[in-house]
């Protein structure tokens, strides 16, 4: 069979063609360590990178949505210890006060501290996030916790503004937590009877002798102790959140740096494989060259 000069030619620039889009495709993956340029390298390998991908997006959301879940907790917690540390503080001055050897001007003065007390415990449940919504008052997050009312009689001025829904968070597949606590019933009921304690005693003309006086005092003390059993129990429910969120995202670092290992293992270039792959090319490219080098200096003269 005969070949033409012209589709000899034609056929090794094909063939050099080819080796040096081999070769330029091979040093690319090398210079990149990444086997996959496209998905035609290995379309199994490529749906499972895909698959971990996705896998590992989602984890990316859960993680975030763990953290902003903890920052959130986390502040709820601090405000709420310090809740309890005024009703503490409000408890000890009642116990005082319910003392039958404390003079009128004795409950007076006490009258002023339990005033700051409710103040400081009203401003508590006001808390707002970072956002600027209610930290406290369940889904209805733009409406006061608790509200006030002045002109309303003493016993009667602070109510429920907020419900006790919880705002779920999603921190895994199908699973959510609680991102938020609730305080408006438990500050309302305790701020009424608080603020008709400070009332009653304020002006310094009773004392826990009077009948009256004692009963106010004494339901106040109640309330306060209400709420602080109340907000230690939502303390207490916090910290053991927060172990299961700080499980979860553990839990979620391990798989995603599981993820990414495989990820690695199904793009990842083996070099050893890959210099030996180079020095063959370049060794038939070579040899090709070389000799369609000699064969084009042939000539059918040189046999006459």
């Amino acid at each position: 069979m005969r070949v033409s000069s012209t589709q000899y030619h034609i056929t090794v620039n094909a063939s050099l063609q080819n080796s040096n889009a081999q070769l330029e495709k091979l040093m690319g993956q090398m210079s990149t360590g990444n086997r996959l340029t496209r998905p035609s390298d290995d379309p199994i390998a490529h749906v499972r990178i895909s698959r971990l991908q996705r896998e590992e997006a989602s984890i990316a959301q859960y993680k975030d949505n763990i953290g902003a879940l903890s920052s959130r907790m986390t502040q709820s917690e601090t405000i709420m210890s310090s809740i309890n540390s005024d009703l503490l503080s409000a408890r000890d001055l009642l116990v005082w006060a319910l003392d039958g050897g404390n003079s009128g001007a004795d409950l007076g003065a006490m009258a002023t501290n339990l005033a700051s007390l409710r103040d400081a415990l009203y401003a508590g449940s006001l808390t707002k996030d970072q956002e600027g919504t209610y930290l406290f008052s369940g889904t209805l997050s733009k409406t006061a916790t608790v509200l006030y009312d002045a002109t309303a009689p003493a016993g009667s001025r602070y109510s429920v503004g907020g419900n006790a829904e919880q705002q779920q968070v999603v921190v895994g597949n199908g699973l959510t937590q609680p991102a938020n606590v609730t305080l408006g019933d438990e500050m309302s009921a305790m701020l009424n009877a608080l603020d008709k304690a400070v009332d009653t005693i304020q002006g310094g003309t009773t004392t826990a002798n009077d009948p009256t006086t004692r009963a106010i005092l004494q339901s106040a003390m109640a309330g306060v102790d209400t709420a602080m059993n109340q907000v230690s129990t939502k303390i207490s429910k916090l910290g053991g959140t927060q172990n299961i969120i700080s499980t979860l995202s553990t839990d979620w670092n391990n798989l995603s740096t599981a993820n990414k290992t495989a990820v690695l293992d199904y793009s990842q270039l083996d070099y050893s494989t890959a210099a030996v792959q180079l020095k063959t090319l370049i060794s038939a490219i070579e040899a090709t060259q070389s000799a369609y080098g000699k064969v084009s200096k042939l000539s059918l003269f040189d046999a006459l």
